[in-house]
């Protein structure tokens, strides 16, 4: 297969890191960790590759022979998939494989997977003997866009989603395309919701953009892809480098339609819904509740509306999921962006731009929900 590639650079000063954009790169792992290693100085000689049971192979196994032929003395851990297994229970696996190899500060953990691979793997390393090094390689379009970017790690808490987590920056991350080839097709739609948020909210030419090509974005067309996926790496990776630690309040522009989003998944008992699903629907609420607020015209939300339809994404709830005003606002009140129970969203003022809001009245939005 012809390969080519792109970099985002992650400039974070001592913790920057690369994004490579790949096709076809899969089996250049192993050099890419080499190199990653010896720029942070790290001369650690084990790896510890988390996956599970959806990529091991042939993802994982082509990244576990590429780390073992640049030297690496290699292991690999397949857990359960699914985001109901993104739990403590499930990072107890991989801290016990660890302790079983009697991994060091030096051990690498490689994370080949999607989103919550990625961040179990994650939270492991941020956590096991205080910090170990780890390596990001995405592989559904979601953990491409979104997940495997900017250091948020953890897992969900039984009533609310990434309650638990750190922020733990990886050594890089390596991005090939090739693995969508593989990827269910309502996983690939899921991912497509990340990046039609990254289009709402910092960048309304590329919103404009993907509207223009979706013909390229449902055939999964690699060229297209790669440019697409180092565009949402790069707006997010200014996002970032100016608010690693969601201090300044610059990051949660990022949670576009996740305070709803979030809340449906977790009333649907992280089953019913994907991610993106999840998203999707959430930024059409939040549009509608910009829309009641006076913020934008319908025509926004219209745009959004027809863009995720197009490439295949819901923007309402199924009629099988029925919940009340209340218990949408309830679990809405764990979202982590709420400030002492008080919700706050983040909400369009024009196409390719957000702000947050914390004194909506609850009002609007029960009549939003209702």
């Amino acid at each position: 297969m012809e390969s080519f590639q792109q970099c985002v650079t992650v400039r974070l000063g001592p913790r920057s890191y690369d994004i490579v954009i790949s096709t076809g790169e899969l089996s250049s792992v192993g050099e890419a960790v080499q190199t990653w290693m010896n720029q942070k100085k790290k001369n650690g000689s084990a790896t510890l590759v988390v996956t599970d049971e959806h990529v091991n192979v042939p993802h994982a196994q082509i990244v576990t022979e590429s780390l073992r032929k640049a030297g690496l003395r290699t292991n690999a851990l397949v857990l359960a998939a699914g985001e109901q297994e993104k739990n403590l229970a499930s990072v107890q696996q991989i801290y016990d494989e660890l302790i079983r190899l009697q991994a060091d500060r030096q051990t690498v953990v490689i994370a080949v997977g999607g989103g919550v691979i990625g961040d179990m793997a994650g939270f492991a390393a941020a956590t096991y003997a205080r910090g170990v090094p780890f390596v990001q390689v995405p592989t559904t379009l979601l953990a491409h866009v979104d997940s495997s970017v900017g250091g948020k790690v953890g897992v969900n808490h039984p009533s609310a989603k990434n309650m638990i987590g750190a922020f733990y920056q990886p050594l890089g991350v390596l991005i090939d395309t090739s693995t969508l080839d593989s990827l269910p097709e309502r996983e690939y739609r899921s991912g497509l919701a990340e990046v039609v948020k990254y289009g709402v909210i910092l960048d309304d030419t590329f919103f404009a953009d993907l509207e223009e090509h979706v013909e390229e974005i449902n055939r999964r067309e690699p060229a297209y892809l790669r440019s697409v996926i180092a565009r949402c790496c790069r707006l997010k990776a200014n996002v970032v480098e100016h608010d690693e630690y969601e201090t300044t309040g610059l990051r949660a522009c990022l949670n576009y339609g996740h305070t709803f989003g979030h809340a449906f998944e977790a009333l649907s008992n992280y089953g019913e819904l994907l991610h993106g699903e999840g998203v999707s629907i959430g930024m059409i609420f939040a549009s509608r509740l910009a829309e009641q607020l006076g913020l934008i015209d319908q025509n926004v939300t219209n745009r959004q509306i027809e863009l995720l339809q197009a490439i295949g994404l819901p923007t309402a709830l199924p009629e099988n999921l029925h919940w009340t005003a209340d218990e949408i606002i309830e679990r809405m009140r764990l979202d982590k962006k709420a400030v002492a129970g008080r919700l706050r969203f983040v909400l369009p003022t024009q196409l390719g731009e957000v702000q947050t809001f914390s004194d909506v009245d609850e009002l609007v939005v029960r009549r939003l929900l209702s």
